[in-house]
């Protein structure tokens, strides 16, 4: 299971990678070997603010429909567009290619309380 060291996790499996005081985010390599084929990605949330914890989008996979949740609070800045036709890039590069969003960072103190990729590690292999 690919976990990679530069990410922050949630325990409802988003990963956020920092870069300045912007974050991308998507899901962990674990939740998209639970879903399964993903077949389609819809994020309506683009120049919207959300709080930690907000729904920004649905990820359908041939088996269900799961909802996204923001790791932080902060704007959408952008919608990986490569996701409206290419939505299986989250099952083969969940951490590269299949990025989900941008975000600009509200409040960075928030992400000192997302898990650690040791954390992170430890809730999945429980």
């Amino acid at each position: 299971m690919n976990v990679p060291d530069n990410c922050k996790y949630t325990d409802k499996h988003e990963w956020i990678r920092i870069e300045g005081d912007e974050g991308y985010i998507g899901i962990t390599d674990y939740a998209q070997g639970e879903l399964g084929d993903i077949v389609y990605i819809e994020i309506e949330t683009e120049g919207e603010k959300l709080a930690l914890g907000d729904a920004f989008g649905t990820i359908e996979a041939v088996k269900t429909v799961s909802d996204l949740f923001m790791p932080v609070s902060g704007e959408i800045l952008e919608f990986n567009s490569q996701l409206e036709d290419e939505a299986e890039l989250v099952n083969k590069d969940p951490y590269g290619e299949g990025w989900m969003i941008r975000v600009s960072i509200n409040n960075p103190a928030e992400l000192d309380t997302l898990l650690s990729p040791e954390q992170y590690r430890e809730l999945i292999s429980a």
